[in-house]
């Protein structure tokens, strides 16, 4: 099947070539090392593929927010010796002074990491000349930063319409996934869409409405829809100013036969700290000095039932405050149910979001899910329906 956007299938006879290759290279560091590589091996497959095939390879990334002042801080001179361990071949770092004398000595198969895009003003606001000084170095272009997709950027949008553009390995994965999961999805379809405010995914609500066949709500948001339903809430997190906008989306999922799904028991403490008394009630039984931190484990019994009735499952957001016990429990409990029908081949599922990340690896089911995106901004501007200027920039 030929897919909407070209790939590395597409790109022909590399050998020689200089390829420019959007990673994402941020990653976080301390005392000068790097403390999660998990972006780093992410360009594993992209990288050493073209590498392999004879390309010149020329990595370009953003590191941090110099704002267009290059800074020894923000410099991806420090990424390049842990980058080397994790592709198992030796990088260059190149400085943009010297680059075009840099790239012309690079042989066959070298790879070669260049300074922070973001020391140049220019590349967030896709200026040309920009655009035109990182063409300049290369022959053929690759975007494989899926986590920058939703910003139009010089290295990456700017440079997918004056060099022969494709998606890396990465990049395939991530809208593969997408594909399955809202673009064209056996259904039913769940949606698991929690987190502490409903006014940070009122888009991601609205356009999940007309999508799925289920949307089970949880966290924070869960209290500020139940409020709106009438149902006291007492000391909980809650938007009560946005009551009139629940009900709006409430009625819209109703005209687009869609099912929502809210807590009707919940875990209940006096004070948000690790493992303070807690009781479990009916959602109408919350007292006016408790706050609702968790799903129950009754809701969260029948909210595994629809899962096992679903083919597809879209995840964003816990389901309740999940960094700190108990309040763990329904979270991890989904997450293992969603884990067990996926490994069984009956689900598809898809999540992302820095929290559902590390829910997911709390709960020790991240690998068992069928595609996990560490993209945060993209992925959540692609469940809000928006169409994501550097995918669109790779479309055939």
């Amino acid at each position: 099947m030929t897919k909407a956007f070209k790939t590395l299938d597409d790109i022909g006879e590399v050998r020689g070539k200089r390829v420019l290759v959007r990673e994402d290279l941020n990653v976080p560091m301390a005392d000068g090392a790097v403390t999660d590589d998990t972006r780093l091996r992410a360009t594993v497959a992209t990288v050493g593929e073209l590498a392999d095939k004879g390309a010149i390879v020329l990595v370009l990334a953003h590191f941090g927010r110099p704002k267009g002042v290059p800074s020894p801080d923000f410099s991806l001179s420090q990424v390049v010796k842990p980058y080397s361990e994790v592709l198992g071949r030796p990088v260059r770092y190149v400085d943009w002074e010297g680059a075009t004398n840099a790239v012309a000595m690079m042989q066959p198969g070298d790879v070669a990491v260049l300074e922070n895009t973001r020391f140049f003003g220019g590349e967030e606001k896709n200026d040309p000349a920009v655009v035109a000084r990182f063409a300049a170095l290369g022959d053929l272009y690759v975007n494989d930063a899926f986590s920058a997709a939703h910003r139009a950027h010089a290295s990456t949008e700017g440079l997918a319409h004056v060099l022969p553009a494709f998606a890396g390995r990465a990049m395939e994965a991530e809208l593969d996934a997408l594909e399955k999961a809202l673009g064209a999805p056996e259904h039913p379809v769940a949606a698991v869409v929690g987190g502490a405010k409903v006014s940070s995914k009122l888009d991601v609500l609205r356009h999940l409405v007309g999508k799925v066949d289920h949307l089970i709500i949880g966290g924070g948001m869960a209290n500020t829809f139940l409020a709106a339903r009438g149902v006291a809430v007492g000391k909980s997190l809650c938007e009560h100013e946005l009551a009139s906008v629940c009900e709006q989306i409430l009625d819209a999922a109703d005209k687009a036969n869609c099912t929502v799904h809210l807590p009707y028991d919940v875990v209940v403490a006096k004070e948000f700290k690790p493992n303070p008394a807690t009781r479990t009630v009916n959602v109408h039984e919350v007292a006016a000095d408790e706050m609702i931190l968790d799903v129950g484990p009754a809701a969260v019994e029948s909210l595994g039932d629809v899962l096992k009735n679903c083919r597809t499952l879209v995840w964003n957001g816990p389901l309740g405050a999940f960094e700190t016990p108990p309040f763990d429990a329904a979270t991890v409990a989904l997450a293992r149910t969603a884990a067990a029908l996926t490994q069984d081949g009956s689900l598809v599922s898809v999540a992302g979001g820095g929290d559902t990340v590390a829910a997911l690896n709390h709960a020790g089911v991240a690998d068992a899910f069928t595609f996990v995106s560490t993209a945060g901004g993209a992925f959540l501007e692609w469940m809000e329906g928006k169409d994501l200027p550097c995918v669109a920039a790779l479309r055939r």
